[in-house]
């Protein structure tokens, strides 16, 4: 099978550590990153994708909204420009401990964060970035590896 994943989502992963909007998403964002980190493949999707599953049937969900798309436009140029491919719709990618770790490292650095701006969760990703990734899903990289 191959994961539906918004270009947002894809910062998302990198902190994720458990919390979320309801016990469900927490689920099932949780079982998503475990399929990544066993090298399920992502597949570059607009609009909800498989993190937004839980929430979609809340008249209130935000994962239709303008500024979601438009966060999501800004991390797929971020992360495009880093990983010096394209991150349309469509496009697929597996999440390999390489690809794991610079994206990481940028996130640390802050050089892909711009679309975390006004982010509700920004705070705590930038504490778990600032604690090299630990307590994270996907497994944390060894001290040290994300040093600049």
């Amino acid at each position: 099978m191959t994961i539906r994943l918004r270009a947002h989502h894809l910062l998302c992963l990198l902190t994720w550590a458990g919390k979320g909007y309801s016990p469900a998403f927490t689920a099932g964002f949780t079982a998503i990153a475990g399929r990544i980190a066993a090298g399920e493949a992502v597949a570059m999707v607009e609009g909800p994708d498989d993190v937004c599953v839980p929430m979609l049937a809340d008249p209130g969900c935000h994962c239709r909204g303008g500024s979601v798309a438009r966060r999501d436009a800004q991390a797929a140029r971020d992360l495009a420009a880093l990983l010096g491919r394209p991150l349309a719709p469509g496009q697929r990618l597996v999440l390999d401990p390489a690809t794991l770790a610079r994206m990481r490292r940028a996130f640390a650095g802050g050089a892909i964060r711009t679309a975390c701006a006004g982010c509700e969760w920004s705070g705590l990703c930038r504490d778990i970035a600032d604690d090299g990734f630990a307590g994270t899903v996907l497994p944390a990289p060894q001290p040290g590896r994300l040093r600049a």
